[in-house]
């Protein structure tokens, strides 16, 4: 089951003032040095962590630099939340192990952070300034596909293991490189990984940085996948770090959205983004 929510419907006003997680449904259930047999065996025998969490975020030149310095300061700031620190102890083991790498073109990604387990205050500020200190950058291209195939192979090289496995993807528009990204999405799912989409809408759609309109429906149909999986939209410049900080909230926690949500399958009846839709503007305008 996929969900889509809007940032307005996240949660109730309660949990993200006071960290309280009881207001969302729980679900039903680089560049690292590959683990030699033993470590991958005592990674297999019992669960570290409560979820293997891949931030893969978009720096295509679609993002102007104030969205890239607020999307960082998103991330770095929710990872040090007192209610993002409350969820972590929600889980039965209590810490998770994260990394983060930013995205572009098919052949584009970047590791900021290699594998960390967060488990407190002092691993999250760690986390946290390492994201805030390495300089913004932009380049060419949005290959969504990219980012899941590069995230993917992430997993086998953790050495922690976890009870969930979970990529977090953020951008501001369709796929225009790489594979079809649905193709991608569904050898994640096949893995047992969850993909979650952080669509970034707070531009008017423009010729010029190929943005769409109902980039919240594409992510639905087309990005997200496995159980649980969900979008939060982000419409409002000014509620960028607010659905940031909701979206790691949930996925730290293991919650789904509970208020206002819509099945996929009753959206899927209405008319819905081109999954191809970005390749296609692509082809359109540069013939290629």
């Amino acid at each position: 089951m996929r969900w889509y929510v809007s940032i307005g419907a996240v949660l109730v006003a309660g949990v993200l003032a006071s960290g309280d997680v009881a207001g969302v449904a729980a679900p039903s259930r680089q560049n690292q040095i590959p683990m030699s047999g033993r470590q991958s065996a005592d990674k297999e025998a019992t669960p570290s962590v409560d979820v293997e969490l891949i931030l893969a975020v978009d720096v295509s030149y679609s993002m102007d630099m104030d969205e890239l310095a607020i999307q960082r300061e998103g991330y770095a700031q929710a990872i040090i939340s007192k209610e993002f620190l409350q969820a972590l102890k929600s889980g039965p083991n209590g810490k998770i192990a994260v990394t983060y790498f930013e995205w572009a073109a098919s052949s584009d990604q970047k590791i900021i952070i290699p594998w960390r387990v967060i488990d407190g205050p002092e691993t999250a500020d760690a986390v946290a300034n390492e994201i805030m200190k390495t300089p913004i950058r932009r380049a060419s291209r949005t290959s969504i596909s990219g980012a899941i195939n590069f995230a993917m192979p992430l997993f086998d090289e953790n050495p922690y293991r976890g009870l969930r496995r979970v990529i977090d993807i953020s951008g501001d528009g369709p796929n225009n490189n790489g594979g079809p990204v649905v193709v991608a999405r569904d050898a994640a799912i096949e893995k047992g990984i969850v993909i979650n989409g952080l669509p970034i809408m707070v531009k008017e759609p423009s010729y010029s940085t190929m943005d769409i309109d109902n980039l919240d429906f594409y992510y639905e149909d087309c990005v997200i996948g496995g159980p649980g999986a969900f979008v939060v939209a982000i419409k409002d410049r000014e509620k960028f770090k607010e659905a940031i900080r909701t979206k790691l909230l949930l996925e730290v926690a293991g919650r789904t959205p509970e208020l206002q949500v819509v099945p996929a399958a009753a959206m899927a009846k209405e008319p819905r983004v081109s999954c191809l839709i970005g390749e296609k503007i692509w082809q359109d305008r540069w013939g290629r």
